[in-house]
């Protein structure tokens, strides 16, 4: 059998580059996920026109374009910085969430630069509470959306059958899917951060060192401290997570 410190070291090397494999992955895929989010909230094709439709057009969180049915022109209106050229409501309120969303994705990606400064698993778990809350948002906005199908615009598009949450001939477009998608991705990231935040706190520290102790060897770490009344005591943390004081 090899040794306790030996086998203690090569347990805590496979841990460290398993955990920093994962790490590596769930960082590509954030950078991957913001990605999406920002397409998501700028293209207007979350909703568009289909061969029965009187018009043809599409319809995104604050940009949409409509044709016109004399010159076959599609005339295009709608800013993010300009809310009265939305034409609901809802998705205005649907915009602000998304954004919100977009904006947290992209806040977890500049925490990256933490991990010079802080530990590793407190970084970890901060964007994963980014990230649970941007798929939060993304919930609430995508719900929301189609509160604002029965606007005279929408309706000018896909007919007059269209209401709330009944688009009518219209049909919906990849970017609403894919909304829809990085929820899910979000939800996945975040439950990712926060097993990476966990392993990290169950790294071994710098100073480990085996304990020898009658015939049994035990790996762990000693913690020297004040005890009451000034009695020094150290604290020796074993390898299977035991405990003892040993009067000094």
């Amino acid at each position: 059998m090899l040794p306790a410190q030996e086998a203690a070291k090569i347990y805590h090397t496979n841990y460290v580059r398993n955990a920093r494999a994962v790490g590596v992955l769930w960082t590509v895929f954030t950078i991957t996920f913001a990605v999406i989010t920002v397409v998501v909230f700028i293209q207007p094709y979350w909703i568009g026109d289909s061969v029965n439709t009187p018009q043809a057009g599409y319809f995104g969180l604050f940009h949409y374009c409509i044709g016109n049915a004399l010159t076959s022109e599609l005339t295009c209106k709608g800013s993010a910085l300009d809310f009265g050229s939305i034409p609901s409501g809802a998705f205005k309120t649907a915009m602000f969430f998304v954004g919100i969303s977009m904006l947290l994705v992209v806040g977890s990606i500049v925490c990256f630069s933490l991990f010079f400064f802080c530990n590793a698993g407190s970084v970890y778990k901060i964007c994963a509470w980014m990230q649970l809350a941007s798929s939060t948002c993304m919930v609430i906005g995508c719900m929301i959306y189609p509160d604002g199908w029965d606007s005279e615009e929408v309706k000018r598009m896909c007919g007059q059958r269209t209401d709330k949450y009944t688009l009518g001939n219209c049909t919906v477009r990849w970017a609403y899917i894919l909304a829809i998608i990085s929820i899910m991705d979000s939800l996945i990231l975040s439950f990712l951060a926060f097993s990476l935040g966990s392993r990290q706190d169950k790294l071994l520290p710098e100073d480990f060192q085996v304990e020898e102790k009658g015939t049994g060897a035990k790996g762990g770490w000693r913690d020297t401290r004040m005890g009451a009344g000034g009695k020094k005591t150290m604290m020796i943390f074993s390898w299977r997570e035991e405990e003892e004081e040993i009067d000094i």
